[in-house]
């Protein structure tokens, strides 16, 4: 195998996506799917089986994933360190996190980053309530940890850092306060909130309604509507007045995924986004 169809199965392999594949390692999903009937045919076996609907590995791709994946994280990790110190990497790495949990949430990725990069400091800011990129756009952190998709002009989404299911925050008064799990269906007809930048199927309010955090848990205990929350949420901003009911299995998770302005990549940057990868 190719590098680079090594890179694509790998991704392929997690992600079970070929669009977010492609997205990721910024090529074409005609590209991506070659690739894989190209190694299929070669290996006379199907790795994944796809349909209109799903992607999943076969009990031989999922094989062929885990050493693949084993023996390329032994090639990255002495590529990047015999790379970081060629160029003797160092410096400070300024990260912006939309929820400050995932500085420990993450706590692989990121030990993994200082353990390949002993020269840098990484330094972690909480980025603002109403506007999560603001401190990537006004350049005062080096990458933000957002969550995905991320769709704008002047950033680029880099790889998943942590994956998490959501929970909906409501009062305790509330009808669903006491239901064991909740589907997408439960939020029609309910005023619901967003906090930063929660993504479609959840987001139902265009603007944020608070200021803050705590601002929009307060409304939310007090009745005036509900919240889809990361699943951190329950543990991290648990009170008496709010309850945080689980959705279904089949819901959207909240990947957080490394954000960078385009063009605006440094040798810093690119060595986290190998340790996301790489931890992926």
């Amino acid at each position: 195998m190719e590098r680079r169809e090594i890179e694509i199965f790998l991704t392929l392999a997690e992600e079970l996506h070929f669009g977010r594949t492609a997205e990721r390692l910024l090529i074409s999903q005609a590209r991506v799917s070659h690739a894989v009937k190209a190694l299929e045919r070669r290996f006379g076996v199907t790795l994944f089986d796809r349909t209109s609907r799903r992607v999943a590995l076969t009990a031989v791709g999922a094989a062929l994933y885990a050493d693949v994946r084993a023996g390329h994280d032994r090639i990255e990790r002495g590529i990047a360190a015999a790379v970081a110190a060629g160029r003797g990497i160092a410096g400070t790495l300024s990260v912006g996190l939309e929820a400050p949990a995932v500085a420990e949430l993450a706590a692989p990725v990121f030990g993994r980053f200082r353990a390949q990069n002993p020269g840098i400091e990484l330094v972690f800011r909480e980025t603002g309530f109403t506007d999560p990129l603001d401190l990537l756009r006004s350049g005062e952190v080096d990458v933000a940890v957002t969550n995905a998709p991320v769709e704008e002009h002047d950033l680029h989404q880099g790889p998943a850092v942590y994956t998490e299911p959501v929970v909906l925050a409501v009062s305790r008064e509330h009808r669903l306060a006491g239901r064991a799990e909740i589907t997408l269906d439960d939020l029609d007809h309910e005023t619901v909130f967003r906090a930063g930048r929660r993504a479609a199927p959840y987001r139902r309010e265009p603007e944020p309604v608070a200021a803050t955090l705590l601002d929009l848990l307060a409304r939310v205990a007090a009745g005036e509507g509900v919240c889809p929350l990361a699943a951190h949420a329950a543990d991290y901003f648990a009170r008496p007045t709010l309850a945080m009911v689980p959705f279904t299995a089949g819901a959207p998770p909240v990947r957080w995924v490394l954000c960078r302005r385009r063009g605006r990549s440094t040798a810093r940057v690119a060595a986290l986004a190998a340790a996301a990868a790489a931890a992926g």
